[in-house]
């Protein structure tokens, strides 16, 4: 079987970089499945899980959001954060989930929430990929 190399950056470090058989990400028209000889593709990603399916298993990380470059035989994913989907921090997101709520409720007309409503989607699809987690611990 033929595979395709993947690395996933981010602002800090690099999360993955090896071969695949496939990648799956969350671009902001919904989510695309990469395989090897793939035709070239730039999108941009939003918050939610990367998986890297490989003869060894599914590596789970979660983004940001970003940009996804595809080539026929490489997919580089850039992110500002990347998270390990094990190193999550339940607590964290659901207190950034909770500013994030308590801040647009108490917005005024002039207060611009789109950097909230960002802070929000982040924080819920952290939320839901740790409770994806969960579910294949079961």
């Amino acid at each position: 079987m033929s595979t395709i190399h993947v690395d996933i950056v981010c602002a800090t470090e690099s999360l993955y970089s090896g071969d695949a058989n496939c990648v799956f990400a969350p671009a902001s028209t919904g989510e695309i499945g990469i395989y090897p000889k793939h035709m070239a593709l730039l999108s941009t990603l939003k918050p939610g899980e990367v998986r890297v399916e490989t003869d060894q298993g599914v590596d789970s990380i979660y983004v940001s959001g970003g940009i996804v470059e595809v080539q026929p035989n490489v997919v580089t994913i850039f992110s500002d954060t990347a998270i390990r989907a094990h190193d999550l921090d339940e607590s964290k997101a659901l207190e950034s989930k909770q500013r994030a709520e308590e801040a647009m409720a108490n917005a005024d007309s002039g207060f611009d929430i789109s950097s909230t409503q960002a802070a929000l989607a982040e924080s819920m699809a952290q939320l839901q990929m740790i409770s994806k987690m969960r579910g294949k611990g079961k």
